[in-house]
C-alpha cells in the first residue's frame, strides 16, 4: 500500500525505504506485468507527463518551499491550486504569493501528521483571502503517487477536486 508517514513521506507500506520504492505487484515497468489483467497488456496509446504538465504550466514545482516544512519527496501544486490558493487577488494588501503558498503547504504538512500513513489520498481545507474583508475556503485533494509515468519515485500533487 502507498501512503503518506508522519513526516511527510510517500512510502510503501511493505518497505518504508522510500528510496526502493516499487508499487506493491509491480515490476517497476511503467505497464507492470501481471499476466491476470488483460488491460496491463494494451499498449500504451499516449501518456501526459509530469514534465509535459510543468512545461505547460499544468502543475508546479513547489518541492523547494515544501523541503523548508521537512517534506522529503518533491510535492507539486496545479494550476487551480496556484489561481485559488496561492494568487494573490487584486484588493487584497498584506499577502504574496510566497505566503500563501506557504500556507497551503502547511495545512498540508499538519494534514499529514494527523493522518498518519494508512492513506494515499488526504482531503484538506484552506482559507483565503479573496478581498479586503472576505475570505474563502478551498477544498483540495493531496494524493501521493509516483513522479512520472515512467519514473516510480514518490511525490505528492496537491489539486482541486475537480482537477482530480
Amino acid at each position: 500500500m502507498q501512503a503518506f508517514n508522519q513526516e511527510g513521506r510517500f512510502t510503501n507500506m511493505n518497505n518504508d525505504n522510500v528510496n526502493d520504492f516499487t508499487p506493491s505487484g509491480s515490476s517497476g515497468s511503467a505497464q507492470g506485468n501481471d499476466n491476470n489483467n488483460p488491460v496491463e497488456s494494451w499498449p500504451v496509446i499516449y501518456t501526459y507527463t509530469r514534465k509535459q504538465a510543468l512545461a505547460d504550466e499544468i502543475q508546479f514545482d513547489v518541492s523547494g518551499t515544501a523541503r523548508e516544512l521537512g517534506f522529503k519527496i518533491p510535492v507539486f501544486i496545479t494550476c487551480g491550486v496556484k489561481a485559488s490558493c496561492v494568487s494573490v487577488p487584486d484588493g487584497v494588501e498584506g499577502q504574496d504569493k510566497a505566503g500563501r503558498l506557504w500556507d497551503v503547504l502547511w495545512m498540508l504538512r499538519l494534514k499529514v501528521h494527523l493522518a498518519g500513513c494508512e492513506q494515499d489520498r488526504l482531503n484538506l481545507e484552506v482559507s483565503v483571502r479573496t478581498g479586503s474583508q472576505s475570505v474563502e475556503t478551498v477544498h483540495l485533494i493531496a494524493a501521493c503517487s509516483a513522479l512520472d509515468f515512467d519514473d516510480p519515485r514518490p511525490c505528492i500533487t496537491v489539486m482541486l477536486p475537480e482537477e482530480d
